[in-house]
């Protein structure tokens, strides 16, 4: 930048100033999203008003599509395959691994398809990008609760009452699930953005990444050494510490649940940083 002096006051007065993007990995800077935690706010109430929008049934979808997936699993998996549940009812037990499986999958797909939805918005104003894909999965949180009304109703039709030392566990877990559903989402929004494929891939991934999670079967089917292997998916620990929260299943899974947040936390990292050093560039992509 450069300078001129005013002879009177001898105050410098920027002549020219240059604009260059950063080179190199920039700051994460996550006091903004705080300072526009209003438009954060105004931003997931629309997607939750877009989504159902000029439906019949409206939010009343957040309880079928859950609930169809149980029937469907339960009768294919449950009666005719004999695919244990350790001991608890198979619909019970297959709609708590449904429940953060659901949570987890709408909010991947929505971040994946965020930056390029608000295409529009993102070449006529600033504010933090990273406020897209967040409000796409903090936006399927009133979605969970509708269908976890269903499972508490469920859990009493079966007489399951969950203990309040392991149900303290809950929120944390849907934490781990969210934390997941954005470090994964951070990475497919931004190759999203450049590579209008993802968009496309984002479904058969989801469909495969749920097979590979014990949502329809239980983690005892595998032995000890394997296991952890396993719980290398970080959605395995969150399945599992759901169903051990509330449906009082087996010992608590600590070393799968820890071996997720490992994982999620390396991930969400990565896919911030990515994020934020690929931002720059989305104006012009989408």
């Amino acid at each position: 930048m450069q300078t001129t002096t005013t002879p009177s006051t001898n105050i410098k007065i920027p002549a020219e100033t240059i604009i260059e993007p950063a080179k190199s990995w920039v700051p994460l800077n996550l006091k903004e999203i705080w300072a526009y935690r209003e438009l954060l706010f105004f931003m997931m109430w629309r997607d939750i008003k877009v989504r159902y929008k000029q439906t019949l049934l409206g939010a009343s979808w957040a309880i079928i599509r859950p609930v169809a997936t149980m029937v469907v699993f339960s009768l294919f998996f449950g009666k005719l395959a004999k695919i244990p549940s350790d001991g608890l009812p198979y619909p019970v037990f297959n709609y708590a691994g449904l429940l953060p499986w659901t949570f987890f999958a709408a909010g991947l797909t929505r971040t994946t398809s965020s930056v390029v939805a608000n295409g529009g918005l993102i070449k006529k104003v600033y504010f933090p990008r990273l406020i897209i894909p967040l409000s796409g999965v903090v936006g399927g949180l009133p979605d969970f609760g509708l269908a976890f009304l269903v499972l508490i109703g469920m859990m009493v039709y079966f007489g399951i009452y969950p203990s309040w030392t392991s149900i303290i566990w809950l929120p944390l877990l849907l934490l781990l699930a969210a934390i997941t559903a954005l470090g994964v989402g951070l990475w497919m929004a931004s190759l999203n953005a450049r590579y209008r494929d993802v968009g496309y891939v984002i479904s058969f991934i989801t469909q495969l990444w749920m097979f590979a999670t014990p949502v329809v079967y239980p983690t005892s089917l595998l032995s000890e050494p394997w296991r952890i292997i396993y719980g290398l998916n970080p959605m395995v620990g969150v399945v599992e510490g759901f169903r051990w929260s509330l449906l009082n299943s087996g010992n608590p899974p600590s070393a799968m649940i820890l071996l997720s947040f490992t994982i999620s936390s390396l991930v969400l990292a990565s896919g911030l940083f990515y994020f934020r050093r690929m931002e720059k560039t989305f104006a012009d992509v989408v």
